[in-house]
Formats: structure tokens, sequence, C-alpha cells
């Protein structure tokens, strides 16, 4: 009767699932059919045909081919013209931005159809990883317990916003959460099976997403900590301890090298050597030696030898020069240039001012104004019980220090390895200068979620039955303690209306997202501009907003995105960065006053008759926010990028990065002004 029920509850569990699953998807979807393309799309999309189609990487070298290849498998049945006798193609050196222009808006494709079809992929992995995350839970917290976390991840209006693109962020948690359970699985039920396994998901992880990387130093972290703990578990009750203990370790270190040929040789390598194919051998060598002209202070002088860091570079171009090693040359290629780019920075606005330097304080800010507030509650509280409850143990000293330990990590070692991996992204995210959003710790959110329902389930269920006897007061006690659990499940069940509502309300402005202390979907490009709020995905919206408004014949069109503006409106639209840069060209502006006031117009413009006057003006907030915030020391911009006209005719209300107010916006991030 009781293995009756078990079955019954579980199953149960799994139709709970179900919904949360669909619920997930509907509302990726529904936010897929509303947004136009986003920035890494227009050179994601192209990329990945070129690794299907064409079995050509040349390609987006920069980000593994997974994501990108499984966006592009819908694609191979529409029929499509791809312009590989372009320039961007047989010239260029990585040309995937003007690829993704000619290949998208330029050939006579459905750009529309194309992008959209190209999500699905990702928005499967997405709902896969929400799976695996359940099963995960399940095996540590139980049926129904493991709903909380994957809840939490399914509906996180950030994961259902990057969820939906065709980029590399979801695959990156993905990745993460896979090796690592199989590794822990590994550690703790040494097989043939389980080695295979890990080996397996470990090179799955690498061609998703070169942060994967470093699970090389994480799990040798994790195998190290692991090995100590049986060495001081079995050290008093083991004969011969040298003998065995090393024996113990170079099994270890075999499982670790067993690992990396299983990741490298029997994934990566075919993989890359699949879509490196028809990639001739001499364009790939001289790409790479192009892309890495600069790499650690550029090429060795000839009779030198190279510094360590120069050394993989000088490695990677000969690798590229023979067949046999030219798949994990370029392999390796994108690891090197994800290490370029994150010393380089990223331009991006962030309170208050325009920095291409990283902040200590980005990461730990668009975290805590982001994440949805109901779930930054249960997290934030998680943290403090399990802190107390740790100061408690310690202070009370039930348990030496050392003993504590050692069975904490007997019984918890998945948990301790969640909350070490937390501890070590974050810490390398926050000392890199790359500051590119909120997605970046997109591979510590299962994580997170997993270890907060630990702390919720330990607090809510804890019943302390000291002293319990049948009398009439204990009886009492208990009822009290009772209703106390019963309180914390109504709060924790507030919270998950509250998330729920939260997230169904932000539909389908899911990357514009931020909490209430972020000022709301409305508001949060006040803090934090770029892929937090603004990565081109209203290009639609706008295409909307005009044709609605019948009054506009004309609207200058400065956008940040992947779509293309003259595509979706036609001879409407004027761009207003070849219009401000053209003397001869289009003035905006209602009337020579306004545009005498600008002192960045030169004196040609100004004493220039206007071509065809422009009264309606769009822009990305992003470009807005970089535009007219103050600087960081030593950052500069051009003059005549700043909006100073525009300023004088609309000024900034006072507050942290306030903008000119529109007269309307096109979804959250194009504001529009009539002149």
């Amino acid at each position: 009767m009781i293995g009756l029920v078990r079955k019954l509850s579980s199953l149960a569990s799994v139709w709970v699932l179900i919904p949360i699953c669909f619920l997930s998807f509907v509302l990726m979807l529904q936010a897929s059919l509303g947004d136009s393309g986003v920035m890494d799309e227009l050179a994601h999309i192209p990329a990945g045909y070129g690794y299907i189609h064409d079995l050509d990487y040349r390609l987006n070298p920069e980000h593994p081919p997974l994501i990108k290849a499984l966006a592009a498998l819908p694609l191979l049945f529409m029929n499509l013209n791809f312009p590989t006798k372009s320039s961007a193609w047989t010239q260029d050196i990585n040309g995937q931005w003007a690829m993704g222009t000619q290949f998208l808006y330029e050939s006579g494709n459905d750009a529309n159809q194309v992008i959209r079809w190209a999500r699905l992929g990702p928005m499967l992995l997405t709902i896969l990883l929400v799976v695996f995350i359940y099963i995960w839970s399940r095996e540590l917290l139980g049926e129904w317990w493991a709903l909380l976390p994957t809840l939490l991840f399914a509906l996180s209006p950030t994961v259902l916003a990057h969820g939906h693109y065709v980029t590399t962020d979801v695959g990156a948690a993905f990745g993460v959460v896979f090796a690592t359970y199989y590794f822990l699985r590994l550690l703790h039920e040494p097989s043939r099976k389980n080695l295979i396994w890990a080996g397996m998901s470990f090179g799955v992880a690498q061609i998703l997403k070169f942060s994967a990387v470093l699970l090389l130093p994480f799990f040798a972290a994790l195998l190290l900590i692991f090995y100590i703990k049986s060495v001081v578990r079995d050290w008093q009750q083991t004969e011969n301890r040298c003998k065995k203990f090393c024996m113990r370790a170079m099994r270890y270190i075999k499982y670790c090298v067993v690992i990396l040929l299983i990741g490298y040789l029997l994934i990566v390598y075919p993989v890359y050597a699949l879509f490196t194919a028809n990639y001739p051998i001499a364009k790939q060598s001289a790409d790479t030696e192009f892309i890495l002209t600069s790499f650690a202070s550029g090429p060795t002088p000839q009779g030198q030898i190279c510094k360590p860091t120069r050394c993989l570079a000088d490695l990677n171009i000969w690798m590229s020069k023979h067949a046999p090693t030219r798949p994990l040359a370029e392999y390796m290629l994108g690891v090197l240039m994800v290490l370029q780019r994150s010393s380089g920075g990223n331009t991006a606005y962030f309170l208050g001012e325009v920095s291409a330097v990283g902040s200590p304080w980005y990461f730990p800010i668009i975290y805590l104004l982001k994440e949805s507030l109901p779930a930054l509650i249960m997290t934030l509280l998680a943290l403090v019980w399990t802190t107390q409850n740790i100061l408690r143990r310690v202070k009370n000293q039930k348990l030496k220090s050392k003993s504590y330990f050692l069975d904490y990590l007997e019984l918890n070692f998945a948990e301790f390895s969640m909350a070490l991996f937390i501890i070590f992204y974050w810490a390398w995210s926050i000392r890199s200068p790359l500051n590119i959003g909120f997605r970046h710790l997109f591979p510590t959110l299962p994580f997170i979620y997993i270890l907060t329902t630990t702390a919720w389930k330990k607090w809510v269920m804890k019943i302390d039955l000291g002293g319990f006897n049948f009398g009439l007061s204990a009886l009492k006690q208990m009822a009290k303690r009772l209703f106390a659990m019963s309180l914390k499940y109504v709060f924790l069940l507030v919270l998950l209306v509250w998330f729920i509502g939260e997230t169904v309300f932000a539909a389908p402005y899911f990357l514009s997202y931020f909490n209430e202390l972020g000022g709301g979907i409305r508001n949060g490009y006040k803090y934090v501009a770029d892929s937090n709020y603004d990565w081109g995905q209203d290009l639609l919206r706008l295409q909307k907003f005009v044709a609605t408004h019948p009054e506009i014949d004309k609207i200058a069109v400065d956008y940040f995105g992947a779509g293309n503006p003259k595509y979706y409106l036609g001879t409407k639209e004027v761009d207003w960065r070849s219009a401000r840069g053209n003397p001869s060209g289009t003035q905006i502006g209602a009337d020579e006053t306004q545009i005498n006031a600008d002192n960045n117009i030169g004196e040609n413009q100004r004493s220039n008759q206007r071509k065809f006057a422009i009264h309606w003006l769009a822009v990305s907030v992003n470009t807005l926010q970089s535009a007219i915030q103050p600087l960081a020391p030593g950052q500069q911009r051009n003059p005549e990028d700043e909006y100073r006209w525009l300023i004088q005719l609309r000024p900034q209300s006072s507050g942290l990065g306030n903008v000119p107010q529109p007269d309307y916006r096109a979804g959250t991030s194009i504001f529009i002004y009539k002149l």
C-alpha cells in the first residue's frame, strides 16, 4: 500500500511538472513571436546555417556550435537563399554581421519566419534544462519539493527572455548542470557507465559555451576535496595507508584523464571535424592567424621564445594548418577569442555613467535589480537561515568543527558542490571587466534555486519533538508547532503566487524585466542597459506603431539591435546616423531654430535647406543612454553622437539615468519623439 501511494505521489508530481513546462514554453513562444532579432542573433543564425548547410565554420568562431546548429536545423527545410558568393563569406574574416544582414534581410528570405523557426531549438533546450533540474532536485529533495527550483527557473523572467533567443546563455547553464550532475554521480557511484556519462556530458558542455572551460578547475577542486574527505574518513580504519591512498589518488587522476579524452576526442573533435569539413584549410589558417594577431601583445619576434600566453596562440595557428588538428584548432581559437574579449571589457551604461571598465558591483547589483523579488526574498531568507544555523551549531559546540564539516560533506556533497561553483563563478565574474548582463550568471541560477529550496524545506518542515509526552501541555505545544509550520507553508505559497503573477504580467517584455527595486519593466533602463533592457527586441513593435500612425510619413531611426529598420519600415525609414553625417542629407527637426540650437550640426548643414522635413525620431534607449550619460574617466565619444539638440528640445528630468521623456514607446526599449 505504501509503495502504491509513493508511485501515485511521484506520478502526481510529474503531472504538475508538465503544466510548468507548458507554461514556460508558451510564454517563450509568445515573446518570440513579438520580438525582433536581438543583437547576437544577427551573427548566430547565419553561422549556425553555415555549419549545418555548408559544413563550414568560418562564421562566429568565438562561440561553440551546438546551440547555433540546433537553431539552424529547422531552416534546412525552408529553401533559403544563403549568400555564399558575397564578399562577407568569401573574403571577410569572420564576416558574421554582414552575412547576418544579407542572409536575413537582403536575400529574399522571410526574416521573421527564419528568426522564429531558429528560436525553436533554444526554447526546447530550455525546457530540457527545466526537466533536468527537476530530475536532479527530486533525487536531493523529493518529488514535491523538487518542483520549487524547477518552477523558479522555468518561470524566471530573465530565463524566459534569453531562453527564446539564438544565444548561448541558457546553453551554458545546461552544460554546467548536465556535466556537474554526472561528475558527482561518478564520484559517489564509480562505474564504467558513469565514467562514460561524465566524459560525454563534459564534452557536451564544451560545445555549448566556452565558459564551460571553467569546469576544469572546478572539477579538479571537487575531486581534491572528495579525495581528502575520503582519506580523513578512512584514516583510522586503513592499514598500509600510503599504498592504498596513493592507489585511490591514481584512480581519481585516471577519472580526470578519461573524462578529458572522452569529452574532447569523442564529442568536441567529431563535432568540429564535421562543421569544418568544407572550411578550406588555407582560409581557416589565414583567418586564425589574423584573428590572433593582437593576442598577448602580438606575434613572437623571430629568434625569440614566446611568452606563455602567446605560445597558446602560436600553437593554435600551427594546429590550424594541419588537417588532423584543425578541428581542435577551431575550438581552441574560440577559447582564446573569449579570453581576449574578456580582458578588453565592454562599453555600456551602468548606474549613471558610460564605461568600458568593468565594475565589481555590476553583477551583484543587476542580480538584486533583475531577479524576481519573491525569488530574491526566498534566496536571501534561505541564506540568512542557513548562516544562522551554522553559527548556532558552532556556538553550541555540539560537534567538533572538523567532525561536523566531515559529516556535512559526507551527507551533502552535491549541495556543497553547488555552493562552491556559485562562489567560484561569481568571484570570476566580479573580477572580470566584461560586464555583459544578467544572462552571464545563468550557469549559477539552477544551483541557487536548488540550494534555496533545500534551506526552505529544512526550515518549513522543522519540528522540535524534544521532550514529547502525551500530556495536555505537550499536545498544545505540538499544535502550536504544527500551526507555525502551516504559517511557513502559507508564506511560501504567497511568495509563489506573487512570483507566478509577476512573471505572467511581465509577458511578453521579459528582456526588459526589472523587479520593483529596479523600477519595473518601464524604468529599468535608468540603472543599466544593453542586454539587461534593450537588445534590439522591439523593432517589430516599432513597425506596428508606424503602421497605426498614418500621419508618420518619415521617421528617423537610430536603432540598436539585429533588425534592419529599412526592411520593416520601407521608405518611411530614414537612417539617422547616415543623415547626421551627410551635409547634403536629411535634416531632422520641426524648424530651423531647433536645428540651429544643436551645436554639433555643421555650418554647411545649418545653412542647407532640408531635403525633406522629418518630425519623428525613434531611438533605442541603449543608444540614448550611451550618448547622453556622463562618461567614466578616460572614456571618450564623438560629439556628434551626444544628442545635445534633443536634450535642448526635451531637457532630462532629474534623477539617475533619466533621458528626455519620449512621446511614445515601441515596446519598452525604442523611444519615439515627435519633434
